[in-house]
């Protein structure tokens, strides 16, 4: 097996604001696998949040690049754990490399990804479509520009209950609301009250990652369903979260990939709590693997392709939340 390493630096169409930072461009991480005449692609985006960037993934999959290059035809499930204790420093890195490996493994098989699973996919959920924060105007234009049965409003600003009051105006969408760690306990509780009455689903991390009594009395108080993102990370935060939240983001970069997120999203369904994927403004890479993901959500975030000015890739389409598959085996991606 061959590995090939790709970077590229993906332009967004809007400058993307959440409660910690801004961005115009997203510097990501291709890997391809090759074998057997077949290639399969995974993908990571840097993130400042984690201390990860491109550079820094590269040099740790070319640290292991003998051992993957010596792999031959075991399991995704097989890959992953002989890979781990190898990659564990960097999840982001060990997450392309796992997404590529997924899908080679189900090329060779002559499957789509989500077949080779087992899963059904007549019932998948639709995606959100995120506005970032700016300036009321521009995010009641990114509305006008992209017409969406749920969109997902970044918040956290000192005046994020007129904003949606003013966005609500303008659509009868469903509004989800991410906070990004930006509240506090009581700010949170006030503002599911008046965020309720706007027609919002859920609200995402609203606290910091790390409060967990805050976390427990959200739970408890909150009229609005309490979704994790940043202490969701990996398996083991699937229990802690339990009776903290109502619900879990997995983040593929996060937990390491598909291989992981699939374990957690059946351990966190077991405890009764509600599943969701988010994205990284990926390009159509990463976003046509979290497709194969689909029958086990509640609810996804996986606009990162739609958020570019240009992909860098075909795969999965998405057409007014929901989602087209490719006609290609594994996750059914092309490199433009």
């Amino acid at each position: 097996m061959k590995l090939i390493l790709k970077d590229y630096i993906l332009p967004l169409k809007h400058t993307f604001t959440i409660s910690r930072e801004s961005i115009d461009v997203q510097p990501s991480l291709i890997v391809v696998l090759e074998d057997a005449g077949l290639s399969g692609y995974g993908e990571a985006t840097s993130n400042p949040y984690y201390n990860i960037t491109v550079p820094i993934m590269m040099e740790t999959l070319t640290n292991v690049k003998e051992i993957i290059e010596a792999t031959t035809n075991e399991t995704p499930e097989v890959f992953w754990a002989k890979m781990y204790p190898l990659l564990k420093h960097n999840m982001f890195a060990l997450c392309a490399l796992d997404l590529a490996y997924n899908d080679l493994y189900a090329r060779k098989q002559n499957k789509k990804l989500y077949e080779l699973w087992g899963y059904d996919i007549s019932n998948n959920p639709i995606t959100d479509y995120t506005i970032g924060i700016d300036t009321v105007e521009k995010m009641v234009a990114k509305m006008k520009e992209l017409p969406w049965p749920i969109y997902k409003i970044k918040l956290g600003t000192n005046e994020d209950i007129k904003i949606v009051t003013e966005l609500r105006k303008h659509t009868d969408a469903i509004f989800r609301i991410d906070a990004n760690c930006g509240w506090g306990v009581d700010e949170a509780l006030e503002n599911a009250i008046a965020l309720k009455a706007l027609g919002v689903e859920f609200l995402e991390q609203p606290l910091k990652a790390d409060n967990w009594d805050g976390h427990k009395k959200l739970f408890q108080d909150s009229v609005l369903p309490i979704v994790a993102d940043e202490s969701c990370q990996v398996r083991e935060d699937i229990a802690k979260c339990h009776n903290h939240f109502h619900g879990v983001n997995v983040k593929l970069v996060k937990c390491g990939g598909l291989t992981p997120a699939r374990t957690m999203l059946l351990e966190a369904k077991d405890l009764g709590m509600k599943t969701m994927v988010g994205c990284m403004t990926e390009s159509s890479v990463g976003i046509s693997a979290v497709a194969q993901l689909l029958p086990l959500l509640d609810f996804v975030d996986m606009d990162g392709a739609m958020l570019l000015a240009k992909d860098i890739a075909t795969g999965i389409s998405i057409k007014d939340g929901i989602t087209h598959y490719s006609a290609l085996n594994g996750t059914g991606v092309t490199l433009l």
